[in-house]
């Protein structure tokens, strides 16, 4: 049983439900769109057997990874306007480890950029390197944290409220860690997907080769999470019905990956992220209304107790009514302009993104021309 704040805080209230789905809608957005950028960071030194190749696969992503990026800033922002608690306690108690995905991220928005400015193979191997690590370690501790929020990390009481008490180690549990080799292989076969999607030639045949390899090996992973998730829902309540069914829902449009994966790339890529959606939107679910739990009888810092005021609350609704449409407007119709499906034909003759413009390199009309390529 939950002890202490969990049994005697209120219910949330309409707007703090409200703003929990919504941050947990960034969330979803974050995973779905960068996830597929984790995996193709990845894999650029797996399928990238050429500069051309390699820039190309840098291309299919190029004008989006950076928008892609903007959800989980979104998500960090709302969580510290609309629940300062929740935002303290993680911020803080979990501090390495989310300093660990900021400088991951960090490296791998400079491999992005400085990749391209030399030509000498020491340049570009240290920064595709660093584009590989920096793309799958966030892949991996987004998992690891997530698991951990859901199933609880251990806390104490502090000031009347809920607070983070481990360590980086705390959050290593074989629940957590198996959380992380999840979204680790789920992002890489979304990425494989993804690439054999946006691609053309030999390297669109490199992409789906891999892609049918990856796929049953992150539905047998998501599989056994899966699993482990909903018989890990044994408190008073029992099984929490909605997560259970969204969690099966995602195994089930993973084995859907699997079987459309070189038959449909379309449908294969939808069916990736909707396992993505679907795993997460499961793991959601059970954490409602708390916004962090603590471990085997620890103190759960709820919703409620986490919350800003409800003023705070309604001047963030207004904001949100009013711009998310035109910052999900203006990112789709991006998705829509680079939507052309690229190889290393295109690329051939192309030392800087000068050789892009104009006459002046070999590359088609459709190619994309992000910063630092």
């Amino acid at each position: 049983m939950i002890s202490t704040i969990a049994a005697v805080a209120p219910d949330p209230t309409g707007l703090q439900t409200l703003w929990f789905l919504l941050i947990s809608i960034l969330w979803l957005g974050y995973f779905v769109l960068e996830g597929f950028d984790f995996g193709v960071g990845m894999l650029i030194r797996t399928l990238g057997k050429s500069n051309e190749d390699k820039r190309a696969i840098l291309h299919t992503i190029g004008p989006v990874w950076d928008a892609n990026e903007v959800w989980v800033l979104t998500a960090g922002g709302a969580t510290f306007a609309a629940f300062p608690e929740t935002y303290a306690t993680l911020f803080s108690g979990a501090y390495l480890a989310l300093f660990v995905i900021l400088f991951a991220l960090i490296m791998r928005g400079v491999a992005f950029e400085f990749w391209g400015k030399s030509e000498t193979s020491r340049w570009r191997g240290t920064w595709e390197w660093a584009l590989v690590i920096g793309s799958a370690l966030p892949a991996l501790l987004w998992g690891v944290a997530w698991a951990n929020i859901v199933a609880g990390v251990p806390t104490k009481i502090l000031n009347g409220k809920a607070e983070y008490a481990g360590t980086l180690l705390s959050l290593l549990t074989p629940y957590g860690l198996l959380g992380g080799v999840t979204t680790l292989l789920l992002f890489l076969s979304h990425g494989a997907s993804f690439l054999a999607l946006r691609t053309k030639g030999d390297l669109h045949d490199r992409a789906q080769v891999l892609a049918k390899r990856l796929a049953p090996i992150a539905a047998g992973v998501v599989t056994l999470f899966v699993v482990w998730t909903i018989l890990r829902q044994n408190n008073a309540q029992g099984v929490e019905w909605l997560s259970a069914l969204t969690l099966i829902v995602a195994a089930i449009a993973a084995l859907a990956a699997v079987v459309r994966t070189g038959v449909n790339n379309g449908q294969a890529f939808g069916a990736s992220a909707a396992t993505i959606l679907f795993l997460f939107i499961g793991l959601f679910a059970e954490l409602f209304p708390n916004a962090i739990v603590g471990r085997d009888g620890d103190p759960t810092l709820t919703l409620s107790a986490a919350s800003s005021t409800p003023y705070t609350l309604k001047v963030m609704t207004v904001v949100a009514v009013i711009f998310v449409p035109i910052v999900l407007a203006y990112q789709a119709w991006t998705y829509w302009v680079f939507r052309a499906r690229l190889g290393a034909e295109d690329f051939t003759g192309v030392h800087s993104p000068l050789d892009l413009i104009g006459d002046h390199g070999g590359g088609s009309d459709a190619v994309e021309v992000p910063e630092g390529s």
